[in-house]
């Protein structure tokens, strides 16, 4: 039976204060023979394939590198042995799932046997200890860095590449270094979203009959939003995060944020979760349509078809460069007399992008750009183009991002740009990367905030990550 969860806490404040001040039981060392024969049945196990492992290839390679020896059995490493295990006993507190760990393949009771009484307990059961409680710590470090369900980033992916990030690496080195939890968190996110909800997780989490006790469905929602920061795989302090449910972007940079509304693409034609960077600001990025076609074609098709506009990417202006909201009604005045008018077409495959683009490769060809009609940004519900993202006050932002990037000195001339509507590209000295994520809730003033679920996509994650069968909170 597993220990009662105020124990555990205990425990674990314990160690992580005093977690090399001397060795939990006082126990015989285990003799250089009876290593090399655990050693020799954990070769036997790893080789023979005789257990289900969740990372079967990065658990052997981590005991290849070490020759098989056992590397939680020992006299000298048996405290790091019990802090790994109680840090499994609360990783409800990152947001991960108790379901996902092998708790009752290494049980406290089992730890103190090997040391305490070594001759109860056979060599397999030592080796099959060892090395699920390895698997379980890779699991737990692959868990806090990609996330559990990360699209791009599959448990067996993970196992099977040979990837930058190697869990077994880092465990390797965790198991050389003084604080073991401080290795491991390390491994993280580096965004104020993600400590925010893990601080707000952590300071919620209390314990009544061995049972933790937080509104579930609570619970669940900021452990899909810590996973899905994960993938997002933030590890600069300099980056933009736009959060597609809040309609809204933040400029991180110098320990400051720079917030602006965004306008995200409708349920129909929903803006991608995904990862990019910005490289160059162009300003001045659609064309002027001529008289001609604009007074021959654009004004009777648009009378036409309501969609035509649209759908051709095209946005009409009145002489002073003032943004038309062009509906029947003006459109039938318009043809009367369009020598006040023009219109403006997009060279991109999304809306209207004003008088400034960001450069924003990625596989979707979503764009990222300022919008001609200032007014949607007023709207609450802001899901409103095909798929790119438009953003209030697009000139202060690349206004910030040349300043930032060691371009400053040609901030006058960029500005003058926008005004006259010239094309030119304005190259970043640094590039900055770009997150578009998906985070229905999050942590202001210390309050969960909740943002509407617009594209209908937590009930999915949701059923994958906590089947009702199998509650986050309890095992």
């Amino acid at each position: 039976m597993r220990l009662p969860l105020k124990v555990a806490f205990s425990l674990a404040v314990l160690l992580l204060v005093m977690l090399f001040a001397q060795p939990l039981y006082a126990v015989p060392r285990l003799q250089q023979a009876e290593e090399k024969s655990l050693a020799g049945e954990i070769r036997v196990l790893l080789e023979g394939h005789k257990l289900w492992l969740n990372y079967p290839v990065s658990t052997k390679r981590f005991y290849e590198q070490k020759s098989y020896t056992p590397q939680w059995l020992t006299v000298s490493r048996q405290d790091k042995a019990w802090a790994s295990m109680l840090l499994l006993d609360c990783v409800l507190q990152f947001g991960l799932s108790y379901n996902d760990y092998r708790y009752n393949e290494h049980l406290p009771s089992t730890l103190h046997d090997i040391f305490e009484k070594p001759n109860h307990v056979s060599l397999t059961q030592q080796a099959r200890f060892e090395i699920m409680l390895t698997d379980d710590m890779i699991t737990f470090v692959n868990q806090l860095h990609f996330g559990v369900l990360n699209p791009s980033f599959t448990p067996g992916f993970i196992d099977s590449t040979d990837n930058e990030f190697r869990a077994e690496t880092v465990m390797a080195n965790a198991m050389d270094q003084e604080k073991l939890m401080k290795v491991l968190a390390g491994v993280q996110p580096k965004s104020k979203e993600y400590e925010r909800l893990q601080e707000y997780l952590s300071s919620s989490i209390r314990y009544s009959d061995n049972c933790y006790e937080i509104p579930e469905g609570e619970l669940q929602n900021v452990a899909m939003n810590m996973d899905r920061l994960r993938w997002a795989a933030i590890e600069e302090d300099n980056y933009i995060l736009v959060n597609i449910p809040a309609f809204s972007l933040k400029y991180y940079y110098a320990d400051t944020i720079s917030e602006f509304k965004v306008i995200v693409g409708r349920p129909s034609t929903p803006t991608p979760q995904l990862q990019s960077h910005i490289e160059y600001i162009t300003t001045g990025p659609d064309r002027k349509v001529s008289g001609s076609v604009f007074i021959k074609q654009v004004l009777p098709n648009a009378l036409k078809d309501h969609h035509y506009l649209e759908n051709n990417q095209i946005t009409i202006y009145d002489k002073k460069g003032a943004f038309v909201k062009a509906d029947r009604r003006v459109l039938t005045s318009i043809i009367k007399d369009p020598s006040g008018y023009y219109a403006r077409q997009a060279a991109g495959c999304d809306n209207a992008s004003g008088a400034i683009i960001f450069s924003f490769p990625n596989i979707y060809e979503v764009s990222m750009h300022d919008a001609p009609d200032k007014t949607v940004f007023e709207q609450a519900d802001r899901a409103l183009s095909k798929g790119g993202i438009s953003i209030a006050n697009a000139d202060s932002l690349a206004a910030l991002l040349l300043k930032n990037s060691g371009t400053a000195s040609r901030l006058k001339e960029m500005q003058e740009a926008i005004i006259s509507y010239k094309k030119k590209t304005f190259t970043l000295n640094k590039v900055t990367p770009v997150k578009v994520v998906y985070l229905t809730s999050d942590v202001l003033n210390g309050k969960l905030v909740s943002y509407t679920d617009i594209y209908d996509l937590d009930r999915s994650l949701q059923s994958i990550m906590f089947p009702a069968a199998r509650p986050l909170s309890m095992r």
